[in-house]
Order: structure tokens, then C-alpha cells, then sequence
């Protein structure tokens, strides 16, 4: 017989799937997360369906103790959360054992970013070596792409390694990303990333065609993968090697740092957060306000060049 509680974290899946646009990567996320709870719960002899709050309690009290960090046992509460609701809204308990619960204190981190100079590196080293004729041209052409990209247009690695290969038939300046929960944004591109694009599909094009068995696949990075395209992991293996090679510290780079740097270095040259909001695609605003620390310096100096009591203030110095 099917155990109940796994019945229910299934039905939640597909509905978080189905219903919310939930991606895989959220959804392994949280059958993981229920599926510790309903370990630690069965040690209680307590089923997952029936946890009362100081069950939860003693759950997120548990993860402490074994030195979960407070944005863990946050993932692990949001997690709860949307489980007992869904119960709750389908009729299959009378409240939400969550709703008393206190999420963990944690203090807001600064995101790893880089600098535009060593971005600069970067990119000068990729192009250097898709410049390069000799064989494997394709996949350092196809690694000056990712990055001309995602330098560009702030993309998350998931959404870069799985373009449509449509993307090379586009004449113009933007790009549609289709991201979290399946919202489409817009996007503009780069004359570079444009260029880069531009070779790595004539390159691709070229060697499909001298292939005995020409690929005609949808993605515009195949791969012999499960899904199909590049694996996120590849990308960013081969990103820290690239890394190397420049003379950058590879610890300090990765598809996510390239993210970070995109939003950044545009907020430093005065583009206003809404905007870099709507670019990278966050629902809320204050995801984004994280980045603002970059504008301390700048926002300081527009208030001492331009208030007119520091102008005052400068006279009478």
C-alpha cells in the first residue's frame, strides 16, 4: 500500500507544477525538503499529514542544532508552508501547523560579484580562443556565446543553457527569456553578444552540415545530455577553467557571479533598480534591492555635487 503522506507531497508537486509554473529545480528542491521532514517525522512516529506546529517546531529546532544555516532552514520552512496550505486548501486537514511558526533570523548577504575589469579579462580570453581555427572551435566559439550572453543580459544559468535554437533566426536586438514560472521578459542584446552569436550559429550551421548524421535539435547549446542541452554544470566547469586561463581566481567565478556583475556594474553607471528588476526577471523588488550596496559611493558623490546645502557648504569651507 502507498504510503498517504507520500500520496499528498506528490499531489503537491504536480499542483506546484501544473498551477504555479514551478520549475524542476524548485520542485526536486521540495520534495527533497519533505521528504528529510517526513524522515525526521517518522522517527516520532508522527505522519507527515498529521504534524502538529511544535513538531514543525522541533524540526527546524533540530536543523539548528545540527548547524543548518539560518537560509536552510528557511528553504526548509517556505517549504512546509506551501505543503500544509495546499492541504488546507484541498480539505485534507482543518488548519496550517505552520501558520505560528517563526522563520529564522539570517542576515542578508552581499551577493559574490566581480569587477569590470576582470570581466573584461574574461571575455578578452574567450575571444582570443574561439579565434582560434584549430579543431574544437565550436566549443570555445560556443563558450564566448554563453558569456557575451549572460554578461549581457544578466540571464540565470538555466535560462541561458536552454535557449531555443530560434534564437539564431532573430534579426534583432532583443531576446525573449522565458524564466521562472514561466513569465517572459524582454531583453536587449549587445552588438558583441550579437556578433558572438552570430559566429557560433554559423559555425554550428557548418558543421551540422558536414555531419553524417546531421543534428537537428531544438536547444541553441545541444548536448548529449538528458535534457538535451548544455548542463549547467559543464558550463560552469568550463567557466572556471576559462577563469584560469586568464589569470582570475576560479573560487571567485561562476555563471551566478557573471549574474551578479550584469546587475551591478549597470546599477553603478545609473540604470534605476526597476529596470534591473524587470531585467533579471524578479517578481519582487526587494530581491533586487540587494544590489544596491554598489550604489553607496556614487548616490553619496550625486549628493555632494548636486545638493544645493553642499554646494553651500563648500563655499564656506
Amino acid at each position: 500500500m502507498k504510503d498517504l503522506g507520500r500520496v499528498h507531497v506528490e499531489s503537491f508537486l504536480e499542483m506546484m507544477s501544473a498551477e504555479r509554473g514551478a520549475a524542476v529545480n524548485t520542485l526536486l528542491s521540495y520534495q527533497r525538503d519533505l521528504d528529510d521532514l517526513q524522515s525526521f517525522l517518522h522517527g516520532r512516529s508522527i505522519r507527515l499529514t498529521e504534524a502538529a506546529s511544535g513538531d514543525l517546531g522541533a524540526y527546524l529546532a533540530s536543523l539548528s542544532a545540527q548547524g543548518f544555516k539560518p537560509s536552510s532552514q528557511a528553504r526548509r520552512l517556505a517549504a512546509m508552508r506551501q505543503f500544509y496550505k495546499f492541504l488546507y486548501a484541498e480539505g485534507l486537514r482543518t488548519d496550517d501547523p505552520t501558520g505560528v511558526l517563526d522563520a529564522p533570523k539570517k542576515g542578508r548577504s552581499l551577493p559574490k560579484t566581480m569587477g569590470v575589469e576582470d570581466v573584461t579579462k574574461l571575455l578578452a580570453q574567450a575571444e582570443t580562443e574561439a579565434s582560434d581555427p584549430a579543431p574544437g572551435q565550436l566549443h570555445r566559439l560556443r563558450m564566448l556565446a554563453l558569456l557575451e550572453l549572460l554578461y549581457a543580459t544578466g540571464m540565470r544559468v538555466s535560462e541561458l543553457v536552454s535557449l531555443s535554437s530560434r534564437v539564431l533566426d532573430q534579426e534583432g536586438r532583443f531576446l525573449i527569456i522565458r524564466g521562472k514560472g514561466n513569465k517572459e521578459r524582454l531583453v536587449p542584446l549587445s552588438q558583441s553578444a550579437i556578433a558572438a552569436l552570430r559566429s557560433y550559429g554559423r559555425r554550428l550551421a557548418a558543421e551540422n552540415a558536414a555531419s553524417k548524421e546531421p543534428q537537428d535539435s531544438p536547444w541553441l547549446f545541444p548536448a548529449a545530455s538528458k535534457e538535451g542541452y548544455l548542463p549547467r554544470q559543464v558550463f560552469a566547469r568550463d567557466l572556471k577553467n576559462l577563469a584560469i586561463r586568464a589569470g582570475l581566481i576560479p573560487s571567485m567565478i561562476s555563471p551566478h557571479v557573471m549574474r551578479h556583475a550584469f546587475a551591478s556594474h549597470l546599477l553603478a553607471n545609473g540604470a534605476d533598480l526597476r529596470v534591473v528588476q524587470e531585467l533579471l526577471g524578479h517578481s519582487d523588488i526587494s530581491t533586487t534591492q540587494i544590489y544596491t550596496h554598489v550604489l553607496e559611493e556614487r548616490l553619496q558623490q550625486l549628493v555632494h555635487t548636486h545638493h544645493p546645502l553642499a554646494k553651500q557648504a563648500k563655499k564656506h569651507e
